[in-house]
């Protein structure tokens, strides 16, 4: 699926899950942003961007994702909003380490200034225990000073938790060796169809479950 929207350049839709991420953020920033704005305005800006990102959607999940938009910007207020109002939200970062030809980029959702905090709000069907190794990674990249405090937010419909990060460098380098990596292997060939050639798509993976996934997969890899 990465050659295949990376390499090929054929990007793929989304599903609900992740415009329902991108809605409960932007209701949560305005909550943040504007303490005194009504709980009701964030999520009902939440539920509005929902339902314009996925107005087109045919996905039969849609309403019961929407569904737990509501809470989960309740719950991550309740959870962010002792903080204080942010310095930053949605801010560019890029990291330009050495023996990267390209650098990696990237957005952190909320960063205080005065406290150095930078956090990351993920929303989610099942809390996790802990923080996920890519999560750990991404966000070991936005702290990009050792006195930095990079910090997950997980919500769900019923739960919000906030998790700190350790071991910030390590999680960091793992990120530069992954990038390495791929560099490496995109060296290998201007060319796309090679890489085709060199590659084999899993279809018992759930990226490739879609009738038009599969449909990609034979016109691509013929199988």
């Amino acid at each position: 699926m990465w050659v295949l929207e990376k390499v090929i350049g054929l990007k793929q839709p989304v599903g609900p899950q992740a415009h329902r991420g991108t809605a409960v953020e932007h209701g949560v920033a305005l909550g943040l942003m504007n303490p005194d704005a009504p709980m009701k305005a964030c999520v009902d800006l939440a539920l509005t961007k929902y339902d314009t990102l996925t107005a087109m959607s045919g996905d039969g999940r849609r309403q019961k994702v929407r569904d737990g938009i509501a809470e989960m910007v309740l719950l991550a207020l309740d959870e962010l909003r002792p903080y204080g109002v942010p310095s930053k939200t949605q801010g560019f970062i890029e990291w330009k380490p050495d023996g990267l030809k390209f650098p990696i980029v990237g957005f952190y959702d909320f960063f205080w200034e005065d406290k150095g905090i930078v956090i990351d709000l993920k929303t989610t069907d099942k809390m996790p225990s802990a923080i996920t190794i890519p999560h750990a990674m991404q966000v070991s990249f936005y702290a990009m000073s050792d006195n930095m405090d990079a910090r997950l937010t997980y919500v769900t419909p019923k739960k919000c938790e906030t998790y700190q990060l350790e071991n910030i460098r390590q999680h960091r380098e793992a990120l530069l060796q992954i990038a390495l990596r791929v560099e490496r292997f995109l060296s290998l060939s201007d060319d796309p169809d090679y890489f085709l050639g060199i590659t084999v798509p899993d279809l018992g993976h759930y990226l490739w479950n879609t009738p038009a996934a599969r449909q990609l997969a034979w016109d691509y890899w013929k199988i």
